[in-house]
Order: structure tokens, then sequence, then C-alpha cells
């Protein structure tokens, strides 16, 4: 007697691919479903009846994660590549569809939403009042995770903040973002050629004092090895993921802090009771990301151009010269 081989069933839907594809990415099966809005028993349902049918396992249940099965592994570019399919082909039959609102939904890092996205949404709605946006303040890696899935259509970032995006995705360059010493009013670094005689016992030691960013980049290491170049008795007074949250503590006077013009614009206004001074420090660029189809399909298009202006609008903070010990040559380069 021959036994039948197992057959896959071809009623996989596109809402199980989802259920897939999220739990795959999220680190727990409260959060996939949370980002899909449904409830956790309703997802681990319809991932039991997905793997039923395909008449395997496509994840390992380990206690606090999930991990993909060598299944799970062969499925998930493919879903992925379904997904992306179906995403584009809705967004592509959007501008044939008229009288329909339209939601552009980006992700951003705080500094370039709170200061790009105002302008950008106000100019926007001018031309194309129909629109409306969904918004989210996410970590950079999240952003690119969040462009593959095609969850969001745009995400504004700076270039150096993630490796090589590739797939697809065009890159739009919108303005540089000078990186500058960021230190409490009351110490005052114009003219200091030798900051351990010329400053005061308490301003040296708040210079000696810095606030850094664990964001586990390049960049942070880069700016690590800046400090220790330049400010060898220095150490570290506090660790943050926010550089308005290291700001606020530059202005209270707990230390200095290498920070993003960006972060220091509130509004119209420079951050108050701190001085800012140039560094001889590379900018970080700000970029737009975005499937590269999407450039040249409405509102895509209108939003982008909406960026680019808002961006030629924002009015740098006014800048302090480099301070003397701070100027001198390669070594304060980073």
């Amino acid at each position: 007697m021959i036994n039948a081989s197992p057959t896959i069933h071809n009623d996989i839907s596109l809402h199980q691919l989802r259920i897939f594809a999220a739990v795959a990415h999220a680190p727990t099966l409260t959060e996939a479903a949370k980002q899909l809005g449904i409830t956790q028993p309703s997802l681990s349902q319809q991932l039991s009846r997905l793997e039923t049918l395909v008449g395997t396992r496509l994840f390992n249940r380990r206690p606090g994660a999930m991990e993909l099965t060598e299944a799970g592994q062969y499925l998930m570019p493919r879903a992925e590549h379904m997904l992306r399919g179906m995403r584009e082909l809705e967004d592509g039959l959007m501008e044939y569809v008229t009288g329909r609102r339209t939601t552009i939904r980006v992700a951003g890092i705080t500094s370039v939403l709170r200061t790009l996205l105002p302008g950008a949404l106000t100019r926007l709605r001018k031309i194309l009042p129909q629109i409306d946006f969904d918004i989210e303040d996410r970590a950079p890696a999240d952003i690119l995770d969040l462009l593959y899935d095609r969850r969001i259509a745009v995400g504004l970032l700076a270039e150096n903040s993630v490796p090589d995006s590739g797939g697809g995705f065009a890159q739009i360059s919108l303005l540089a973002d000078e990186h500058v010493l960021a230190v409490p009013e009351q110490l005052d670094l114009s003219g200091i050629t030798d900051p351990a005689r010329q400053l005061s016992a308490e301003h040296y030691a708040i210079l000696n004092q810095s606030i850094r960013f664990s964001f586990g980049t390049q960049q942070t290491r880069r700016v690590q090895n800046w400090y220790e170049r330049l400010f060898p008795d220095n150490s570290v007074a506090a660790q943050c993921r926010s550089f308005e949250v290291a700001t606020e503590l530059v202005r209270a006077g707990a230390g200095i802090c290498l920070v993003p013009t960006l972060s220091l614009l509130h509004g119209a206004e420079t951050l108050k009771g701190v001085r800012l001074y140039r560094v001889n420090a590379v900018s970080r660029r700000i970029v737009a990301l975005i499937p590269s189809q999407y450039q040249r399909i409405e509102p895509y298009r209108s939003f982008i151009a909406a960026l680019e202006e808002a961006s030629r609008a924002i009015v740098p903070p006014d800048l302090l010269p480099v301070p003397p010990f701070l100027d001198s040559g390669p070594e304060a380069r980073f």
C-alpha cells in the first residue's frame, strides 16, 4: 500500500501571509497582534491554520521568542514578495481612483519629524487637501524594517544611520545637518586654548562630563573616539537614546554633548540656555527613502517635493566659532 504524499492546500490567504510576516518581524506575538490590529488569540489561531494548510510548522515556539523553521525561512522571502506586489498594486491603482481620501504612511527619527514634517504637510495640503497622514516616530533600523515590509511608504532618517538599503528604494537627499558641541550657557569656551588652566574647577568639571548616545551605530563609535582624543579626562555622565533629552541635560548643567543642529530647533527657535560651538565634524545627511516606483505617482511625488521645499526653509541655529583647543589639526576631526 502506497501512502499518499501530503498535499499543500491552495487557499492560503494574503491575510495569513501578513500575519506570518508580522510574527516573523515582531519581538513578541503581542506586538505582532498590535501592529495588525487584531487580538493575540485571533493571531495565534490564524497562524496555526496557516501551518495546517502548509502541512508543517513555520515557527519553533520558545520562551519569549518565535524562531523560523527551515520551512518558515523558505516561505519568508516569497511571502514578502507577494505582499510587496499586492501593496504596489494597490498603490499603483490609487492614482486612477478619484474622490478617495489617501493616507501617506511615514516613519522617521524625532528631530526630522519635528522640524521638516509640519512645513511639508502644510504645503502638501494646499494642493492635495484630501491627503491625511499616519506618522510613526521610530529608530533608524525600525524605519528600514517598516519600509521592507511595505508598512510605510516614506522613511525620514540620517543617511549614515543604516547600511545601504538597496531593495528598490530611491534615496532623496534633503539637507545636511551639522554636528555641534552643546554646552551649558555658563560655560564659555571662546578663546580657550588650555581648558585645564583657563577654566574654573567647576567649569572644567562640567566640560569633562559628556552626554552620549547609545544607538549602536558606526557614528556612535566615531563620536566616542572623538571624545577620547580631545577630552582625555572625560567621563560619561549619562547615556541617552534621544537628542532632545540629551540637550535638556546639557541645559541643566549635567555636561556637554555633540548633537546635530536639527535636534536643537524648536519650531522657528533655537533651544535656549545652551551655547553651540562648531566642531570639525562631518554633517549627517538627512534623506527620504521611498520605493522607486512611488516617485512617479501621486501623492508621493508631491510629498517629496514638499519635503524638499520645507528643507530649504529650515533656518539653522546661530553657531559660535570652533574653540581653539578643539581646532588643533587632524586629531580634532571625526
